[in-house]
């Protein structure tokens, strides 16, 4: 699939420009080039979406503007709270399909979780994201979309100090959006967050992993592992989608020669399939001597996957095991789960669909 899936709108998409095609655009017009490095003050400091409430542009330019561009093409459909504070949206794209983005707030790092992609091709057995499939990629402007709805449900002067590309769809496989989207978060033009608090993550695309490092940011990679062999990953990861085990961690090796940054694994433990001391003992070696991270994350609910996770007992011992070789771990904290928005359980048309079926006539809302 192409990065470029989205229908062409005759409308020009802000979001989907850099500022020197902004720039460029505005000469085009006969208009000074200053005037994009305003607009983009306005949407990316602002957080503002409207070409009316931007005072300090000419009103005939506005209107102009109007007529041949739009900020934001999608628009949030559900807003749920969970009990922890995180919040998730339901954000109805502009061709009808839909994704998910999720905010956690954390005591100064904020943080939130993008989509990358309309569902997933990769179908790990545990996630409710591939379950259907996927339908496209998400454009560069409908990736920064997902910042611009989720501060506009903030309270005013809230911050965003972390992004993860974990949410729906994988990030590697819609590489050039991605990477797009990613430098305008970075820029002085755009959103301003620090490459470091920057996170792709990738189920193994050795090729992407590869791309990343040759990039020159200072972005941290986290790679969904889930099994330290080939024969248990494949009982979750399917087989044919991903590279062997070993080639996987040797890209990551080579993304930490390159950029000297540490490499995060995530690992969602799965009741009698990877968390065995077994399964322990064998990451263990596999990852001995390299400086990276491993996330252990208890496989969280969803509907009809018939999956469960271990128990207490047997998490404690899994990270025993790794803690005994040098490899530094921990349990992620669960959060979001009573709203599905915990790993692995956005679903975005699924749980769209379910909204359609409860508020008949209601997609523009956000309660």
């Amino acid at each position: 699939m192409s990065d470029s899936s989205q229908p062409d709108n005759e409308m020009k998409a802000m979001l989907d420009l850099s500022l020197a095609e902004v720039e460029k655009l505005f000469v085009e017009m006969g208009e000074p080039k200053y005037r994009a490095r305003q607009i983009f003050s306005w949407i990316y400091d602002k957080h503002v979406v409207e070409w009316s409430d931007m005072s300090n542009l000419p009103l005939r330019l506005r209107e102009k503007l109007a007529s041949q561009g739009v900020i934001t093409t999608s628009q949030i459909e559900e807003v749920r709270k969970s009990k922890d504070g995180t919040t998730k949206l339901l954000i109805r794209l502009s061709d009808g399909q839909a994704t998910e983005s999720v905010f956690i707030p954390e005591e100064g790092r904020n943080a939130v979780c993008l989509s990358t992609q309309v569902g997933c091709p990769m179908r790990c057995s545990f996630c409710a994201s591939g379950k259907g499939g996927l339908k496209r990629n998400l454009t560069r402007g409908e990736i920064l979309e997902e910042i611009l709805h989720i501060f506009s449900v903030l309270p005013p002067g809230a911050t965003i100090r972390n992004v993860v590309l974990m949410g729906t769809g994988e990030p590697m496989m819609n590489y050039n959006n991605v990477m797009a989207a990613v430098r305008a978060m970075n820029a002085s033009w755009g959103f301003q967050i620090g490459a470091r608090r920057i996170t792709l993550s990738t189920v193994g695309v050795v090729t992407g992993i590869e791309r990343l490092a040759k990039e020159r940011l200072q972005v941290n990679l986290a790679i969904s592992l889930h099994g330290p062999d080939d024969r248990t990953r494949s009982r979750i990861v399917p087989a044919r989608r991903i590279a062997s085990v070993t080639s996987v961690v040797e890209a990551a090796r080579s993304y930490f020669v390159e950029t000297r940054r540490r490499v995060s694994f995530e690992y969602v433990l799965v009741d009698e399939i990877n968390c065995s001391v077994r399964h322990a003992r064998t990451l263990g070696r596999l990852l001995k001597g390299f400086p990276c991270f491993v996330n252990l994350i208890p496989l969280n609910p969803v509907e009809g996957i018939g999956l469960r996770p271990p128990d207490e007992r047997r998490i404690r011992a899994f990270l025993r095991e790794l803690e005994l070789v040098g490899i530094p771990a921990a349990v992620r904290a669960r959060r979001g789960a009573d709203i599905s928005a915990a790993c692995g359980q956005l679903a975005g048309e699924k749980e769209a669909k379910d909204s359609e079926k409860a508020s008949p006539g209601q997609r523009n809302g956000t309660a």
